[in-house]
């Protein structure tokens, strides 16, 4: 006898999420649902991505996420060529901003890694095409259960942040790295059981 589906609180069909998401806050179910690890290849996207992933270092990405119109206001829509151009008194005015975190050397940082960002697109054609190159050109997908199977590196992101970092930027270890991997879905990390896993999985050829 086949079991009915099981029901949320308002009466539908619960949705099996990873196990890292506290699904009691919206907006974070929101981005995992529509955003991470869906594979990113718009330029501006990727700035974005690593720009707000620089800025988590030593933080949760939740505390970051709740951030995010405030560093698309202040960081000009996330384009490259105006970051680039902050000038030092631009700096401190971003350190006034109670929407930031205001952190000076990752603000400077984000500026820094815009620089940097402008040089690879110049020398390799585009910077996805760039970042995209450490995974061979197509998203690893791993088999992950449960929390414990989630690494927090990899050989990947390792030769990752050693060449951005001789490349200039700023705040790129190798776990960030491994995070920017995991949001712009150049390693599919959704769990075997989640929803998203396979949807994600089947775009790969379209």
């Amino acid at each position: 006898m086949n079991r009915p589906p099981k029901q949320d609180a308002r009466g539908q069909i619960a949705r099996i999420r990873c196990p890292w998401l506290d699904q009691s806050k919206p907006d974070y179910v929101a981005y995992h649902d529509e955003e991470w690890g869906v594979p990113v290849y718009d330029e501006t996207k990727m700035f974005e991505f690593l720009t707000l992933e620089s800025a988590q270092a030593g933080l949760s990405w939740y505390t970051v996420l709740k951030k995010r119109e405030a560093y698309r206001l202040a960081f000009a829509q996330f384009d490259p060529a105006k970051v680039a151009r902050f000038t030092t008194s631009k700096i401190e005015k971003l350190l006034q901003n109670p929407g930031l975190i205001r952190n000076r050397l990752k603000i400077q940082a984000a500026v820094t890694n815009a620089q940097c960002f402008l040089k690879v697109q110049d020398e390799v054609g585009s910077f996805c095409k760039y970042l995209w190159s450490f995974v061979d050109g197509r998203p690893i997908v791993n088999q992950h259960r449960s929390l414990a199977d989630y690494p927090a590196t990899s050989p990947e992101s390792d030769a990752m942040s050693k060449d951005l970092k001789k490349r200039g930027f700023k705040f790129v270890g190798s776990t960030i790295c491994y995070a920017h991997m995991q949001a712009a879905g150049m390693v599919n990390d959704h769990a075997i059981d989640c929803f998203r896993r396979q949807p994600i999985i089947d775009s790969y050829d379209e």
